[in-house]
């Protein structure tokens, strides 16, 4: 993790790290972990499951700091570190959180590539990314591959868990100018959003315009018709009409032809 990342997450709520001991008994006994007790008016106590966090970071600091502050909030558990292996998918697969905390590696193509195979293995998950790097540009490539918050260098402790409120109940979270930056990119764009008359010219089917992002993400025909649930056949029938409609030579042709004409921004 780059030294701004790990100086963005020390100034988190202004708290010191926990102690070897202290993060060994919260392992064993955490009190984030147990369920949320509430009651409605008739006087019947509801149990709520708490939404549960990962963090996937080697850094210790780091993840103390972040389960300090979730140990605060009744709403959220943090789940257990595993400080010592890289990211695996399959390890995250079997017990997927609800949301997960993802630092930034400091390099926009990395981080793009770790958020794209983590929705493609766990579509479920809701991914806030934290200190991504190449500010707007990079913000915009960040929300197309799937995030659902996103937390700058610096975020104070009040912002972190604001993300995880809002991710959780469904919303997105950025900060304010990134917001305004969506907005203004749309507006921007407007004019190369696909009309009637454009879809209508290539021909193309409700379920081939579902499947030009996916291609345009690089998924393999497997991945795809897991996606859909479809049959990989089904998908490659798919492609090799679509090849036709547009005039393409193979995927990344579709891909191309359909930027241009503006299915895909």
């Amino acid at each position: 993790m780059k030294s701004g990342t790990r100086q963005g997450f020390q100034d988190l709520g202004q708290t010191a790290p926990l102690a070897s001991q202290e993060v060994s008994d919260r392992k064993q006994l955490n009190p984030a972990a147990l369920p949320t007790v509430t009651s409605n008016p008739g006087g019947v106590e509801l149990t709520v499951r708490k939404a549960r966090v990962r963090v996937i970071t080697e850094n210790r600091l780091l993840y103390e700091a972040l389960a300090r502050m979730t140990a605060r909030c009744p709403d959220f558990e943090m789940l257990a570190a595993d400080f010592q292996e890289p990211l695996r998918m399959e390890t995250l697969a079997e017990d997927p959180p609800d949301i997960l905390l993802l630092p930034s590696r400091g390099n926009l193509e990395e981080d793009v590539s770790v958020i794209r195979k983590i929705r493609n293995s766990i579509p479920s998950v809701h991914i806030v990314l934290f200190g991504g790097v190449g500010a707007e540009i990079g913000f915009l490539q960040y929300v197309r591959a799937g995030i659902r918050g996103y937390l700058p260098l610096g975020a104070s402790a009040k912002n972190v868990i604001e993300a995880l409120k809002a991710v959780h109940s469904g919303s997105a979270f950025c900060p304010g100018s990134l917001c305004s930056l969506l907005f203004r990119y749309f507006e921007r764009e407007a004019t190369t959003l696909p009309s009637a008359a454009m879809r209508q010219r290539l021909g193309l089917t409700r379920r081939e315009q579902q499947l030009l992002p996916l291609i345009a993400e690089g998924l393999t025909n497997k991945q795809i018709a897991d996606r859909f649930s479809l049959c990989e056949q089904t998908v490659k029938n798919h492609l090799y009409r679509m090849k036709h409609k547009v005039g393409a030579d193979d995927r990344l042709g579709i891909v191309q032809t359909c930027h241009t004409q503006g299915f895909l921004l």
